[in-house]
C-alpha cells in the first residue's frame, strides 16, 4: 500500500516567501515538493499444512493462498510425497511446493526466513504432541484440528506450551457455526427443562458420540439444570446415550447421503424449540480456520476452543 512518509519542503533562499514579477505584477510561489514511497507490507504468516493431502488440507491450501496476510509455505504429508500442492489442490497453477513426509525438514526451512509462521496440524491424535513440540522448537505456535484427541494430551500440551511460552490452539471444532449453535444452546437452557440432541452422519469413520454432540451436552450440563426429569431413566438403549450427570441424551443417525448435521431439541410446555447446524464439506471450516490462524500468533499458552478466541 502507498503511503505519504515523509515530505521535503524547500524553502527560498531569502526571507520572503513570495517574489514580484513587475513587469505583470504577479506572484510566484515557492514549490513544495511531496515525496510518495512504497512502504514495505506487512510480511505474510507463513503457513504450514501438516495433512495437506487430506481432503481439509487441501481446502485449508486454497482458503489460505486466496486470503490476504498469509500464504502456504510447506506441504507435509505421507501421501503423494514429491506432487506440488496446488496440483494436488486442482488449482489453475503450481504452487511450487511438494509435498515433503518431513516436518522438521520444513520447519528448518521456513524458520530461516525469520517471519512469523503457523504450523495447522490435521493429522492424528499419536502425534500431535511431537507435532507440536517440533513447532515450538522452531519457534512457531500451532493449531490443532485434530478429532478424538485426549484429554491427557491436551493437558501435557498445555503444560508444555505454558513452560515454553508459546501459543497452541486446540480446536474441537473450526466450524463458526457450531460454536454459534453451541452458545445458542446454552442460553435456550436456561428456559427450558427438556432438551435431546440429534446428530447425523454420512458415515461411520469417526467415534459416536460425535465430539461436536459431546461438547453441546457437557456444556449443558455444566449449568445445573437437571433434564428431562419425567424420562431419565438410561436403562431403554434406543432412547439414546446420557451424556454428563444432568440427562443430556445425543442420538447418533449415520445414512450415507446425509450430511453432517447437529440439531439440540429444546421443549417447554405447548412448544418445541430447535436449533440445527449441517455441514456440507471442509469449506465450511476455513472460515474458522483463517481466524485460528490470525489469533494463534498471539498467544503465549494453550487455548482449547475456537470460541474463547471470537
Amino acid at each position: 500500500m502507498a503511503g505519504l512518509s515523509y515530505t521535503h519542503f524547500y524553502p527560498p533562499n531569502n526571507i520572503n516567501n513570495y517574489k514580484i514579477n513587475n513587469k505583470h505584477n504577479v506572484k510566484t510561489r515557492s514549490h513544495i515538493y511531496c515525496s510518495i514511497i512504497q512502504q514495505p507490507s506487512q510480511s505474510n504468516i507463513k503457513v504450514i499444512i501438516n495433512g495437506a493431502a487430506k481432503e481439509i488440507g487441501r481446502a485449508a491450501v486454497i482458503a489460505i493462498t486466496k486470503a490476504r496476510g498469509m500464504e502456504v509455505a510447506g506441504a507435509v504429508d505421507s501421501h503423494l510425497v514429491g506432487q506440488d500442492i496446488g496440483l494436488v489442490c486442482d488449482m489453475e497453477e503450481p504452487l511450487e511446493i511438494p509435498i515433503i513426509n518431513d516436518l522438521t525438514m520444513v520447519l528448518g526451512s521456513i524458520s530461516q526466513l525469520k517471519a512469523t509462521g503457523v504450523v495447522v496440524d490435521f493429522t492424528d491424535p499419536s502425534s500431535v504432541y511431537d507435532n507440536v513440540k517440533q513447532a515450538t522448537a522452531f519457534g512457531m505456535n500451532s493449531v490443532v484440528y485434530v478429532p478424538r484427541i485426549k484429554i491427557e494430551t491436551v493437558s501435557a500440551l498445555s503444560a508444555f506450551c505454558e513452560k515454553a511460552t508459546m501459543g497452541c490452539l486446540v480446536a474441537p471444532t473450526l466450524s463458526i457455526g457450531s460454536i454459534l449453535l453451541q452458545q445458542a444452546a446454552i442460553q435456550a437452557s436456561f428456559h427450558y427443562n427438556n432438551v435431546e440432541v440429534v446428530e447425523s452422519r454420512p458415515s461411520a469413520s469417526q467415534d459416536f458420540p460425535s465430539p461436536d454432540a459431546v461438547q453441546i451436552a457437557n456444556n449443558l450440563s455444566n449449568l445445573g439444570q437437571i433434564y428431562n426429569r419425567e424420562d431419565i431413566s438410561t436403562e431403554i438403549k434406543a432412547r439414546g446415550q446420557v451424556i454428563g450427570e444432568d440427562g443430556v441424551r445425543v442420538h447418533s443417525l449415520v445414512l450415507p447421503g446425509l450430511p453432517a448435521s447437529t440439531t439440540v431439541y429444546f421443549s417447554g410446555p405447548g412448544e418445541v424449540y430447535s436449533i440445527k447446524h449441517d455441514i456440507t464439506n471442509a469449506q465450511s471450516l476455513m472460515p474458522g480456520l483463517l481466524l485460528a490462524i490470525r489469533r494463534v500468533i498471539r498467544l503465549k499458552s494453550l487455548v482449547y476452543g475456537l470460541e474463547k478466541l471470537i
